[in-house]
């Protein structure tokens, strides 16, 4: 076979959108794919290491206070207290949703979901977007925001996209907010992890500095 035929065209070469290639290939993301049972687990302990371990453009390492509050089966929500670097509006990401590249993690999430609610505040002004998965509903629009700066995500996972019968674990402690990279598991930071399925405080697991 000559060497032309294993040359590829630009017709040959199909690129993804961010949404399509999570899909695709979850494990790139995740560590898993869709069809694994801990993909749940998985998916709630990359948002806790997104929180403690946040892009650059966001927050240095283990430096934020983080909550991640379980709702239901496949509902669950994230609100970090980082200070936001825009002063009038923040810019936009993906499909012109809040989540840009430096939310990465938790936009491989949303891609998995039926609903994803993004809210985001700063300097009195806040802003708040509803996505289908990580598809903009709508351009975002003004809320009024709570005291001081820091970002909200809601997230509710596509059961279609998922084993029969999946849920999120109810032993908070196995999940792993740090990964085995991090070297750094005593420094400054607080992740908090509560279920409330059963409408109490019963699980919770905390991250950072209270371990």
């Amino acid at each position: 076979m000559s060497v032309a035929e294993h040359e590829y065209r630009a017709a040959d070469i199909t690129v993804l959108e961010f949404d399509a290639a999570v899909l695709k290939r979850p494990g790139m993301y995740f560590g898993v794919g869709l069809d694994d049972p801990r993909l749940l687990a998985v998916v709630l302990s990359a948002v806790a290491r997104h929180a403690l371990h946040p892009a650059t453009r966001v927050a240095a390492e283990h430096s934020l206070s983080a909550l991640i509050d379980i709702l239901g089966d496949l509902r669950f929500r994230l609100t970090m207290d980082q200070q936001h670097a825009w002063r009038d509006s923040p810019p936009l990401g993906y499909f012109g949703s809040l989540l840009g590249p430096e939310w990465w993690l938790p936009a491989a999430v949303a891609t998995l979901c039926t609903e994803t609610s993004v809210e985001m505040w700063c300097s009195g002004r806040g802003f708040h977007q509803e996505l289908a998965g990580l598809r903009p509903l709508a351009a975002p629009r003004v809320f009024k925001p709570p005291v001081g700066s820091g970002t909200r995500i809601t997230f509710t996972l596509n059961p279609h996209n998922l084993p029969p019968g999946s849920a999120f674990p109810t032993d908070l402690e196995s999940l792993d907010p740090h990964g085995q990279d991090c070297v750094a598991t005593n420094e400054p930071g607080l992740l908090t992890i509560r279920d409330h399925r059963h409408d109490t405080a019963t699980g919770s697991r905390q991250s950072g500095a209270s371990q």
